[in-house]
């Protein structure tokens, strides 16, 4: 019989598994308005300059630089929106953060500097060129590239096409994902518990972050703890999904039916891992009725081993199938351990929660790293890596993987 660590397949194969021969979605023409959080799927260029002319920084007085160390008098005053009267030497213009520089003006002094008696501006000397005035496309150059295809459009990109005054974006399809729950004793919150029953964590845990990955949840569904009855639920859900996401039901067990019915309908890439928490995680494909290749990623029922798992496969496939490229690995983190453990022949993945400070990152772990334990995912910001095979005591450095999106 083999050894455990021999029977157990690393992650790294998992991941050449779930991602084997995954494209992108199609791509979708949306609102700029309703944009947040979704994938380019073509590079932006620039359509013209930010700013678009030469500006005044603050609230000051626009001149020549070599007026500077004078007393003018104030020609024209310009607000935001106005267009300026062009500025003759041997004069200086009011003006306010934001208005348009007069031409013949290189040049703006802050009102703080400026002593005014009847309508004669009396001026600092040594006013270098440029002072203060923001100009023409220091930010963007029409023509040249504002975002790349794959960028998550959040708060600053958005705001970056609306300053080209771009309101259609051309964005990746979110991936479509059923999710699956197993598990006669699972019930929904609010119903009464009977002896034996449990309430459903996993799915609002599963759909939060599977929405967060920026995936579009298309049914949430129980599974009957029967075989028929699981590959009914799998067969219709890969009708329309483009992932289909079950939890429990991976085991060994005879009451565990979503390996076999995914082996019955489908392809079984790869099934138990050299990881914990998450050892039985089925990873497989369906073929359905259109010849659409549909995911289907096993989870534990364990809700820590659910938690775990949607972040290190359900996000960097969703990823792949927006070409995100940020959301191919999760970021990683060097951090001092406060803490003491040891592995076997499978790879750990310990909640932590991160403290940032002058001496460095600090990992602090959750005393009860049990796969049934939620709560020591409450607070974690962070996966520390433990290798297989491994001693840590405290002071060691260790990878930790940033929990964040994308």
């Amino acid at each position: 019989m083999a050894s455990e660590s021999n029977a157990l397949a690393p992650i790294k194969q998992a991941m050449q598994a779930l991602l084997h021969e995954v494209g992108p979605l199609i791509s979708e023409n949306i609102p700029l308005a309703d944009a947040a959080g979704r994938v380019l799927a073509e590079p932006v260029a620039a359509q013209m300059d930010v700013p678009p002319f030469d500006n005044s920084a603050m609230d000051g007085y626009a001149l020549h630089h070599a007026d500077a160390g004078s007393s003018l008098p104030i020609a024209s005053r310009v607000a935001a929106g106005d267009t300026p009267l062009a500025l003759e030497r041997g004069t200086c213009a009011r003006i306010f953060t934001g208005g348009a520089l007069p031409r013949g003006a290189d040049c703006v002094v802050m009102q703080e500097k400026v002593t005014v008696t009847d309508g004669i501006a009396t001026l600092p000397g040594d006013i270098p060129q440029g002072d203060n005035v923001r100009r023409r496309g220091r930010d963007v150059t029409a023509g040249n590239l504002l975002l790349e295809a794959g960028t998550r459009l959040e708060a600053a990109a958005l705001g970056h096409l609306a300053g080209q005054g771009i309101n259609v974006v051309n964005v990746r399809k979110k991936p479509r994902v059923a999710l699956l729950s197993t598990g006669d004793e699972i019930i929904d919150p609010g119903i009464p518990l009977a002896p034996g029953q449990i309430y459903n964590t996993n799915r609002p845990m599963l759909v939060s972050l599977l929405e967060r990955f920026g995936a579009e949840v298309v049914q949430t569904r129980h599974v009957p703890d029967d075989a028929q009855g699981t590959r009914t639920c799998l067969r219709e859900a890969a009708e329309i999904a483009d992932i289909v996401v079950s939890t429990g039901g991976v085991s060994v067990g005879e009451e565990d039916h979503v390996k076999a019915a995914l082996e019955a309908l489908g392809k079984l890439n790869l099934w138990r891992l050299a990881i914990r928490p998450g050892k039985p995680l089925a990873l497989g494909r369906i073929t359905n009725s259109h010849n659409q290749v549909v995911r289907v990623v096993g989870l534990p029922g364990n809700p820590v081993s659910g938690f775990v798992g949607a972040w290190l496969f359900l996000r960097p496939l969703i990823g792949a199938m927006l070409s995100c490229n940020a959301m191919a690995e999760l970021p990683s983190l060097w951090a001092t351990s406060d803490f003491s453990t040891s592995t076997g022949p499978r790879q750990h993945y310990m909640r932590v929660r991160l403290s940032f400070s002058r001496d460095g990152i600090h990992a602090h772990a959750f005393a009860d790293q049990n796969s049934g334990v939620l709560s020591s995912c409450v607070g974690a910001n962070a996966l520390a890596v433990v290798p297989p095979e491994s001693q840590i005591a405290p002071g060691d450095s260790l990878e930790c993987l940033w929990l964040t999106s994308p």
